[in-house]
């Protein structure tokens, strides 16, 4: 076997965790590290293989909980990008996922990302809270139900990076009840930073899109002042009833650089 650098062995960690995480019948460390990628790879790879070998493998349902919960924490440390996506996202309703740009229509690599099909090309966090939910059972790309490729764009605008800055700042808004929305925050600098930092990611050349129709007249929404309630979009959600959820309401950016497609979604849902 051929051996694996340092950056190889922390992302074949990071897959053998995913893997893990949806529960996949595997050995619990990975083949292909040896001593030497782990010591190239250094002490992240050191402190996440130790927590690893403390797992049991039963129950079952713990043991897959604790391997997902090792792979956020694994990937919190791996750079700035995913720590601002924690920070900016992780308590909402909100799906946050990035996938390779293969197809000269980047409707289909977006696709992809709904459906779950593709991992991100540079194993970063990936936010999804149905991602083990049972409804996926039914509706593959729950909480989704996505038009078919060739229609994808009849349901989107195209936005200025500027709108699309602070229509994914005010996804950490809840759609019900905010209390405090970004306009009002006094640290709305330090949200629309974060979310300045996970577009960055895409390259000055990336285009943007939305499902929200403010942003039909024109690329330039002012997404801050309305706040996340005062969006009316394409709606992208299934209408099926599974597990006790109604879908109400959803904003969308959708980021297209030449190698990666990055999908930011907030849900209502009651």
């Amino acid at each position: 076997m051929t051996p694996v650098s340092g950056r190889t062995a922390l992302d074949l960690l990071d897959a053998h965790l995913e893997d893990l995480w949806d529960g996949a019948d595997l050995p619990l460390l990975p083949d292909g590290l040896d001593g030497h990628a782990v010591d190239e790879a250094g002490g992240l790879v050191h402190w996440a293989l130790g927590r690893l070998k403390g797992l049991s493998r039963q129950p079952g349902d713990v043991f897959t909980r604790e391997a997902g919960s090792l792979l956020e924490e694994l990937r919190l440390r791996v750079c700035p990008w995913n720590a601002a996506a924690v920070r900016l996202l992780g308590d909402a309703y909100v799906f946050v996922a990035t996938g390779p740009r293969s197809h000269e229509n980047w409707a289909h690599d977006v696709l992809a990302v709904l459906h779950r099909s593709v991992r991100d090309p540079r194993g970063w966090i990936r936010l999804d809270p149905d991602r083990t939910n049972s409804a996926r059972d039914s509706v593959s790309a729950y909480p989704f139900d996505p038009p078919v490729a060739s229609e994808l764009a009849d349901h989107l605008y195209p936005l200025e990076r500027r709108a699309a800055d602070g229509a994914v700042a005010v996804m950490t808004e809840e759609w019900m009840g905010e209390p405090a929305p970004v306009r009002t925050r006094p640290d709305q600098d330090a949200v629309l930073t974060d979310a300045r930092t996970l577009l960055d990611r895409y390259g000055p050349d990336a285009c943007y899109w939305t499902n929200a129709r403010a942003a039909a007249s024109g690329p330039a929404p002012d997404f801050l002042t309305a706040g996340l309630k005062g969006t009316e979009s394409h709606h992208f959600l299934t209408g099926e009833y599974i597990n006790g959820f109604d879908l109400l309401e959803d904003l969308g950016v959708i980021a297209v650089s030449h190698d990666e497609v990055g999908v930011f979604w907030s849900v209502g849902a009651y």
